[in-house]
Protein backbone atom coordinates (compact mmCIF):
# COMPACT_ATOMS: atom_id res chain seq x y z
CA UNK A 1 0.00 0.00 0.00
CA UNK A 2 1.38 3.42 -0.96
CA UNK A 3 1.82 6.30 1.46
CA UNK A 4 -1.08 8.72 1.47
CA UNK A 5 0.65 12.05 1.02
CA UNK A 6 -2.60 13.64 -0.18
CA UNK A 7 -4.13 13.37 3.29
CA UNK A 8 -0.98 14.75 4.89
CA UNK A 9 -0.95 17.71 2.46
CA UNK A 10 -4.68 18.42 2.90
CA UNK A 11 -4.30 18.21 6.67
CA UNK A 12 -1.36 20.66 6.55
CA UNK A 13 -3.39 23.12 4.46
CA UNK A 14 -6.03 23.06 7.21
CA UNK A 15 -3.27 23.52 9.84
CA UNK A 16 -4.35 20.27 11.52
CA UNK A 17 -2.21 17.74 13.32
CA UNK A 18 -2.78 14.02 12.98
CA UNK A 19 -4.33 14.17 16.44
CA UNK A 20 -6.73 16.96 15.39
CA UNK A 21 -7.89 15.03 12.34
CA UNK A 22 -8.12 11.76 14.26
CA UNK A 23 -10.32 13.35 16.92
CA UNK A 24 -12.52 14.97 14.26
CA UNK A 25 -13.22 11.60 12.61
CA UNK A 26 -13.33 9.48 15.77
CA UNK A 27 -10.14 7.39 15.54
CA UNK A 28 -6.83 7.36 17.37
CA UNK A 29 -3.82 9.37 16.26
CA UNK A 30 -2.03 6.07 15.70
CA UNK A 31 -4.73 4.99 13.25
CA UNK A 32 -4.42 8.26 11.34
CA UNK A 33 -0.65 7.83 11.25
CA UNK A 34 -1.04 4.30 9.88
CA UNK A 35 -3.43 5.55 7.18
CA UNK A 36 -0.98 8.24 6.08
CA UNK A 37 1.89 5.73 6.07
CA UNK A 38 -0.13 3.29 3.98
CA UNK A 39 -0.14 0.66 6.71
CA UNK A 40 -3.89 0.68 7.30
CA UNK A 41 -6.71 0.53 4.77
CA UNK A 42 -9.61 2.58 6.18
CA UNK A 43 -13.26 1.70 5.69
CA UNK A 44 -15.25 3.72 3.17
CA UNK A 45 -17.11 5.30 6.10
CA UNK A 46 -13.83 6.51 7.58
CA UNK A 47 -12.59 7.68 4.16
CA UNK A 48 -15.74 9.76 3.74
CA UNK A 49 -15.36 11.25 7.23
CA UNK A 50 -11.76 12.23 6.49
CA UNK A 51 -12.84 13.81 3.19
CA UNK A 52 -15.64 15.72 4.88
CA UNK A 53 -13.35 17.17 7.57
CA UNK A 54 -10.64 18.10 5.05
CA UNK A 55 -13.08 19.44 2.45
CA UNK A 56 -11.78 17.07 -0.24
CA UNK A 57 -13.28 14.38 -2.47
CA UNK A 58 -12.61 10.65 -2.28
CA UNK A 59 -10.72 10.93 -5.57
CA UNK A 60 -8.57 13.76 -4.19
CA UNK A 61 -7.46 11.81 -1.14
CA UNK A 62 -7.78 8.12 -1.93
CA UNK A 63 -7.40 7.63 -5.69
CA UNK A 64 -4.34 5.50 -6.37
CA UNK A 65 -2.51 6.23 -9.58
CA UNK A 66 -1.54 2.96 -11.29
CA UNK A 67 2.12 4.03 -11.36
CA UNK A 68 2.07 4.46 -7.57
CA UNK A 69 0.73 0.94 -6.96
CA UNK A 70 3.48 -0.64 -9.05
CA UNK A 71 6.21 0.52 -6.66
Amino acid sequence: MAKNLAIKAARARKDMTQKDLAEAVGVSRQTMNAIEKGEYNPTIKLCRAICRVLGQSLDDLFWEDETETEE
